[in-house]
């Protein structure tokens, strides 16, 4: 592995990629860097990554913070963990290791797992549930799962009058149009110092202003990779992009809705499933396989569950509704951005043939372009827990593998017309939907936690305190009561501006 071009400074330094650092590397990095503090992060319950901060006494203390990590207070950090027997360990994952891009004392973060006095993985905890769910995923199919997200959020700062976009229409916009372009891309730029693997950013569709504040909506998009991976990657972005907004002075948020009429942020999911290197979701020839269609069945099945770990508040729903990008009824397709489970353009027929069109000199590559191909997850939000859904979505696509009737289940559901089109109501009437409300969410959480459970992938406990959680919003009525009244919908956007 060349390490040269790699944005990481401890790859780079290290010369090796980040699933081979060792505890001696990183006390290596931080002895011939000038490294004065080691900053443990782990998830709580909230979604959001909670801290312990340690300065750097001499080398032997080093070896203990890295090797024995510390106690903390679970009942503080998950509502469901009884005080009576909360003391957990946090000990850090070495792979995750990143250089602290913020702090002014030279710092190293590292991520966390947790674990019981016992010294066991804490069956509740969210790494550990995402790493039991790929287990077995792998155990059932022989496959291993990537994903990658679409980070969506809103930059909210002081107006500008000049060069103003048009309201919802900031899709790709550039500078001077787009005044939020600097801090996206600085962003990105410490993400990927931090082991992000991105694919691209951009500017998005949600473009407004509202009294003194102008509101840009922006995208960071994430290359497929190992499960467990993407999902640190995401925690860790969510934490820079709040953190540089905080250090310049401008909000950020990744709620699902902000006001009535304007476009949600979600937090699209793509897959593939990859055996030996090859994606398994598409044949030689790029058509989707059957590896693809099983998935999809599972997707489907447990879509009205699985917005209990990727759409877990009120606002929520006022993103889910008809006639719109975001999806309401379970179903799949092709390019179309109104279904719930949606297959991208890809590249296979014409990669090679547009490149060499549009730059003539060039001879045909040999690129593996069907990797590029996923099946994309489109109703999760910034709300979302991000280790959970990620744990559910593996969950779906085994249960999809574990059906009798996954391929002919995933044929039934598949629409290639717009079913919002009156013609075509048959379509849309033979289609179930998606949950309403958080209430909603719980009760099919509820009715289908045996799939959830089983082989020991989601603990009860867990399950319990989710669905406690959901149902206590008593949101039932909620989309149609607020319908009309603009201060009520501004309030709960308040409440949960800073979700996720």
């Amino acid at each position: 592995m060349t390490t040269n071009l790699n944005p990481d400074p401890l790859v780079r330094f290290l010369g090796k990629p980040r699933a081979e650092f060792t505890r001696a590397d990183i006390v290596r990095y931080i002895r011939e860097n000038g490294i004065e503090m080691v900053n443990l992060r782990y998830p709580g319950a909230d979604g959001r990554l909670k801290t312990l901060n340690f300065i750097i006494n001499d080398e032997e203390y080093l070896e203990s913070i890295l090797t024995c990590g510390e106690r903390v207070d679970g009942s503080s950090l998950f509502p469901y963990i009884e005080a009576g027997a909360s003391d957990l360990y946090v000990v850090p994952r070495y792979r995750t290791a990143f250089r602290n891009p913020f702090s002014e004392i030279p710092a190293v973060d590292l991520l966390c797992s947790y674990y019981t006095k016992d010294g066991t993985p804490l069956d509740m905890a969210p790494e550990q549930t995402l790493r039991r769910a790929h287990e077995e995923l792998r155990r059932v199919t022989g496959l291993d799962f990537h994903v990658m997200g679409e980070l969506e959020f809103y930059v909210v700062s002081p107006l500008q009058e000049l060069y103003l976009a048009d309201d919802q229409k900031g899709y790709h916009e550039s500078t001077p149009f787009n005044k939020g372009a600097a801090f996206r891309t600085l962003a990105m730029k410490y993400i990927a110092e931090a082991g992000g693997l991105i694919k691209y950013g951009h500017s998005e569709v949600g473009n407004f202003t509202q009294g003194d504040r102008m509101y840009e909506q922006n995208e960071i998009e994430f290359l497929p990779t190992d499960l467990e991976d993407a999902a640190d990657q995401l925690m860790v972005a969510k934490w820079i992009i709040r953190t540089l907004a905080w250090q310049q002075g401008v909000d950020v948020t990744f709620a699902p809705k902000i006001t009535v009429g304007k476009a949600g942020s979600g937090l699209h999911i793509h897959t593939r499933l990859m055996r030996q290197g090859r994606n398994a979701m598409v044949t030689d020839d790029g058509a989707l396989s059957d590896n693809a269609l099983k998935a999809i069945a599972g997707y489907l099945s447990l879509a009205p569950s699985l917005t209990a770990f990727g759409n877990t508040n009120p606002t929520s729903y006022f993103r889910l509704v008809p006639h719109q990008e975001a999806p309401t009824n379970i179903c799949w397709g092709d390019r179309n951005r109104s279904v719930l489970v949606r297959v991208p353009l890809g590249w296979s027929a014409g990669a090679n043939r547009m490149a060499c069109d549009a730059n003539p000199l060039e001879s045909p590559s040999s690129l593996d372009v069907n990797l590029k191909q996923t099946v994309e997850f489109r109703c999760p939000d910034g709300s979302a827990d991000i280790y959970l859904l990620l744990a559910g979505l593996a969950v779906a696509a085994r249960h999809g593998f574990e059906m009798e009737n996954g391929l002919q289940y995933a044929r039934d559901r598949y629409v290639d017309v717009n079913i919002f089109d009156e013609k075509h109501k048959e379509v849309l009437a033979r289609l179930s939907q998606l949950p309403a409300s958080c209430e909603e969410s719980a009760r099919r959480l509820e009715e289908q936690r045996a799939i959830y459970e089983r082989h020991g992938v989601f603990a009860p406990r867990l399950i319990d305190g989710l669905v406690a959680r959901l149902e206590a919003f008593r949101d039932a009525d909620l989309r149609r009561e607020l319908q009309h009244d603009k201060e009520r919908v501004a309030k709960l956007v308040k409440r949960f501006f800073y979700c996720g």
